[in-house]
Parts: structure tokens; C-alpha cells; sequence
């Protein structure tokens, strides 16, 4: 098995939302982790940046739940951490246009009929040009095609 975790699967490994426990049983070693690291590729680095604090602003305007400033700077600086040591990520690159081919091909073959989005079509994209076949996400969206496309997709 060789896994591709996408963005909001990341977040969940770096702050307490709802999906956490599944997340994190799903990145200890005897259940995902043994088959390798998870690719990490820019992508990845800027939405789950932004995640964080797209998190904070969602807690100002009420939501839950509260992810504080000091938390998501925290998250961010465990983040980058990671992706640099080594022990979980392995920096991956795509060649910009393999990864245009492979994404305007899923959206003329899917698109119009289930209603993706550009980032779906990226991150699909992005595991199927990485030869992964798991896809971890919590987006039912991205599931949908990633299953489409054949990937075995997380099961809580």
C-alpha cells in the first residue's frame, strides 16, 4: 500500500478537530504508516498553511472549535518541522505539466457529471502521478473521484 494523505487529512494530525482519532489511527505504524512516508509535495505545504489559519478566522466568526493564533502558529511550526525531518513526509515534485495533463484529463472524464473541484482534481492528480493507491482524505468530494480513479480510500 503506498498512501496519499491530502491536505485537510494533514491538518487533522496537527489540530484537534473531530476526525483527529481516525486520523491518527490511521498514521500509526501497523495500520498506514508501516507502507512509507506520505508524499509531500508544495501543495500540501500551502493549504495546510492556510488551514490553519482558515481555522483561526472560522473561530473568530463563532465556529468550532476554537483554534486559538498561539495554536495554529504552533501546528504550523510542528508542520514544517516534519516536513523537514524526514520521519513522516517525503518531499515529493511533479513536473507542472505531467500535472496538468493528469488533471485536465480527470476533469473533461469527470467533472461535469459529479461537480469536482480545482484542489480534488490536484491532489487526485498528484497520488495517481506519485503511483499511490490510498487516498486519505475526509472530503467526500475528493473520495468520490479518487475512488473513481480506482484508489482504495480511508475507512474509519
Amino acid at each position: 500500500m503506498k498512501p496519499y494523505a491530502d491536505s485537510n487529512f494533514l491538518v487533522r494530525l496537527y489540530l484537534k478537530l473531530s476526525d483527529t482519532p481516525i486520523a491518527a489511527r490511521w498514521t500509526a505504524v501497523g495500520h498506514g504508516r508501516e507502507s512509507g512516508l506520505f508524499p509531500l509535495t508544495w501543495l500540501h505545504r500551502v493549504e495546510v498553511a492556510n488551514a490553519f489559519q482558515l481555522h483561526v478566522f472560522q473561530s473568530r466568526a463563532g465556529r468550532q472549535p476554537r483554534i486559538s493564533p498561539e495554536l495554529a502558529a504552533s501546528a504550523h511550526v510542528t508542520f514544517r518541522q516534519d516536513a523537514s525531518n524526514g520521519e513522516w513526509f517525503d518531499t515529493a515534485s511533479l513536473e507542472m505539466a505531467a500535472l496538468e495533463r493528469q488533471v485536465e484529463e480527470l476533469l473533461l472524464r469527470h467533472t461535469s457529471k459529479h461537480g469536482f473541484r480545482s484542489f480534488d482534481l490536484l491532489h487526485v492528480s498528484q497520488a495517481l502521478l506519485l503511483g499511490c493507491d490510498t487516498f486519505l482524505s475526509f472530503d467526500q468530494k475528493a473520495n468520490k473521484l479518487a475512488q473513481l480513479e480506482g484508489m482504495k480510500l480511508l475507512k474509519s
